[in-house]
C-alpha cells in the first residue's frame, strides 16, 4: 500500500492472471486520508492495451474509490512472463464541490504552482488458476468413495462429499427398485395361489359335473401361465 499525504493506494501492482486471447481486469483502491477533496489522474505507458475507468475522478474527504484496469485481450504470450508496462497515478487537492467533469489537465500541472503527488504502479504476470484434477466417473459397486489427490498428496475432501452423496443416491433408487419388485412378486404369487385354488375347485366341480376338465378350466391355466412368466422375467 502507498502511503502519500492525500491517498493510499491499495495495490502497488496491478497483478493479471495472464491468459491468451482474453480481457482480464483488476482493481485499484484509492482512499482519501484528508478532509479536503483529491482529484486523481490515471496514465499508463501502454495506452492502447489497457483501459482504465474511471481514468480521472474525485476521491470524497475521508471516502474511497475504485479504478478498474482491463488489459485488452493478448495474441502472444511475453517472454519470461515479463511485463514492462507502468502506471502513474497523480493526485491534487481540490476545492471542495468540484466533480469529475471539473478536471482539468492544468490541475495536475506542477509548473503551474499545484502540489501534485504521484505513484509508481508496476504491471505483474500471474499464472492463471489451474483447473482441478478430473475425477473418474462411477466407481466399484461395494468400494468407499475417493477425493481426488493433489499433487501434494492432500485429498481434495468436496470431491469425496460429492461421490459419497452421489453413491447414497444411487443406493436410494436401487432400494426403491429391489422393494418395488418384490411387492409385485409377491403379489403374483398371491394371484398365483388364489387362481390354483380356483382351478382345483374347477376341477372339482367338473370331475362331478362332466367327468372332466372344461374349456374354462384351461383358459384359467393359460391365464396363470401367462401372469407367472411376467413377473418371473421382470424380476
Amino acid at each position: 500500500m502507498s502511503t502519500g499525504e492525500l491517498l493510499d493506494i491499495e495495490p502497488l501492482e496491478l497483478k493479471f492472471p495472464f491468459e491468451l486471447k482474453k480481457q482480464i481486469s483488476c482493481s485499484l483502491q484509492l482512499s482519501n486520508k484528508t478532509d479536503s477533496y483529491v482529484a486523481f489522474k490515471v496514465k499508463t505507458t501502454n495506452p492502447k492495451k489497457y483501459c482504465v475507468r474511471p481514468n480521472t475522478g474525485v476521491v470524497l474527504p475521508r471516502s474511497t474509490c475504485d479504478v478498474i484496469v482491463t488489459m485488452q485481450a493478448q495474441k502472444e504470450a511475453p517472454a519470461d512472463m515479463q511485463c514492462k508496462d507502468k502506471f502513474l497515478l497523480q493526485s491534487v487537492k481540490v476545492n471542495d464541490g468540484t466533480t469529475a467533469k471539473d478536471i482539468t489537465a492544468e490541475m495536475f500541472n506542477k509548473e503551474s504552482g499545484n502540489v501534485v503527488e504521484e505513484c509508481k504502479l508496476r504491471v505483474v504476470y500471474v499464472a492463471p488458476p489451474q483447473p482441478p484434477s478430473p475425477v473418474p466417473e462411477g466407481s466399484e459397486e461395494g468400494s468407499s468413495p475417493r477425493g481426488s489427490v493433489s499433487d501434494n498428496g492432500n485429498i481434495n475432501g468436496s470431491e469425496v462429499t460429492r461421490l459419497y452423496d452421489e453413491l447414497q443416491d444411487k443406493s436410494v433408487e436401487a432400494r426403491a427398485l429391489i422393494k418395488k419388485l418384490t411387492e409385485e412378486k409377491n403379489n403374483a404369487l398371491q394371484q398365483s395361489n388364489k387362481l390354483r385354488q380356483e382351478l382345483e375347485l374347477l376341477r372339482r366341480e367338473g370331475s362331478k359335473s362332466q367327468g372332466g376338465i372344461s374349456f374354462m378350466i384351461v383358459v384359467v391355466i393359460g391365464l396363470l401361465g401367462i401372469i407367472l412368466g411376467y413377473f418371473m422375467k421382470k424380476t
